[in-house]
């Protein structure tokens, strides 16, 4: 007997959100439906104010739906928020400027478990400070690190509680080019070694490329996802991936995609 499908890490049917009430009620998402199999790299594409990031708010609990069904870790988005099988990686490293970096990676296991001792966080603390490579500057305050290490900080500190899902808002998107590659192949590394679910929103075709086993491409007016694309490059991936021929015509598709999705007309 062939066995069963393994359940999708997340599952989304049917789902609209809406804002406002009565004659002002604006319909934001519509009808999105998608799964994210367990330890995949998907990736969030499409114009400015497309919805990106309120879907990703969807996917983390932060935002009911109007309408349809979320399912993250078999259960609702908040109820998987509560158990902490979903970490949260923002644009802005969010670092306390008063806290060290390993001050900072601890926080997050000091929230909502008083009961955990204290060896144990600092330890588990300085484990995630080593799988980012940056186990050197735990005792440096936030100010004293680059963009770059800021983020790698608060990529430990999401990873502390041991989530099944990383949902992370395009937490590049402040980095200068080459810094941004680097921390492409970065995060690469740390999601091949640590096997977590990763949802990532970006602006950046090439990076969605690079990054994702598939691609979700969104248009506006309501946010909707278009099209959904695999992308054909294998692992690991490296600096000649940008080079390859499937790499060229999956982001030419893309490209052209988006040019679509932004033509398309407001609804009546």
């Amino acid at each position: 007997m062939a066995p069963l499908p393994a359940e999708p890490q997340i599952a989304v049917r049917g789902v609209a959100v809406d804002y406002g009430q009565g004659a002002s009620r604006v319909r934001i998402l519509s009808d999105i439906s998608f799964t994210v199999p367990r330890g995949s790299f998907v990736s969030l594409i499409g114009p400015s104010g497309c919805g990106k990031s309120t879907l990703l708010k969807l996917l983390s609990g932060l935002v009911e739906p109007s309408e349809g069904e979320v399912r993250v870790a078999g259960m609702s988005p908040a109820q998987a928020a509560r158990a902490r099988r979903i970490g949260l990686v923002f644009q802005d490293a969010t670092l306390m400027p008063w806290k060290t970096a390993i001050e900072n990676v601890a926080a997050l296991m000091r929230v909502g478990d008083r009961r955990r001792p204290e060896a144990e966080i600092k330890a588990r603390a300085a484990e995630m400070l080593r799988l980012v490579r940056l186990e050197q500057a735990g005792g440096r305050y936030p100010a004293q690190l680059s963009g770059g290490m800021r983020q790698r900080v608060a990529i430990a500190r999401a990873l502390t509680v041991d989530p099944d899902v990383l949902m992370m808002d395009e937490p590049f998107g402040a980095l200068d080019a080459i810094t941004r590659e680097e921390m492409s192949a970065f995060l690469l590394d740390v999601w091949q070694r640590t096997g977590k679910t990763i949802v990532f929103v970006t602006h950046s075709i090439d990076e969605a490329v690079f990054l994702s086993s598939e691609v979700h491409v969104m248009a506006r007016n309501p946010a909707r996802i278009t099209r959904s694309i695999t992308i054909p490059l294998g692992y690991p991936r490296n600096d000649e991936s940008f080079a390859a021929p499937d790499f060229a015509r999956t982001t030419a598709l893309l490209r052209q995609l988006l040019r679509d999705g932004h033509a398309q007309p407001r609804a009546a």
